[in-house]
């Protein structure tokens, strides 16, 4: 599995021991990242990083579950859009946006903007239990297909 975590760079003094653990918070949501490092023989070190107090691939997993996500390109400029599905918080680039929610017939839809395009996720059940909700997000009328995991 290839992870691309996009990481602001986080300039430390970085007079640490050469065994342990050392903590700091990335992102708007300041999520708590442990870069843990032991000693496993002679001169050699492993490092494992962890999110939230679970290992990458575990907090991936996680994070696959609990969030929906498109890339999509607007006037040249790349966006990243995340859904967090137990909140429904939606998140642009990194930055939280100012959302209104809507119930229309078949569901629920969350607006915002990013510049001028109108967006909206739109929420409606699968009818499915296995599947739960459906979120599909669209800008400027068109459906933006979803990254998938």
């Amino acid at each position: 599995h290839k992870y691309k975590l996009e990481v602001e760079e986080i300039r430390k003094e970085w007079m640490f021991k050469l065994v342990g653990k050392e903590t700091f918070y990335v992102g708007a949501a300041k999520t708590k990242a442990t870069i843990n490092i032991d000693a496993v023989s002679g001169f050699a070190y492993e490092y494992t990083l962890e999110i939230n107090g679970k290992s990458l691939k575990k907090y991936m997993e996680n994070r696959s579950k609990t969030t929906n996500t498109w890339v999509m390109n607007l006037d040249g400029e790349d966006f990243r859009v995340v859904l967090e599905k137990d909140t429904m918080d939606v998140w642009c680039n990194g930055k939280k946006m100012e959302t209104a929610g809507e119930f229309v017939d078949d569901g629920t839809e969350t607006h915002f903007s990013i510049g001028n395009h109108d967006c909206y996720i739109k929420a409606v059940s699968s009818g499915k239990r296995k599947e739960g909700i459906i979120h599909t997000l669209i800008v400027d009328n068109r459906e933006i297909p979803e990254i998938l995991k």
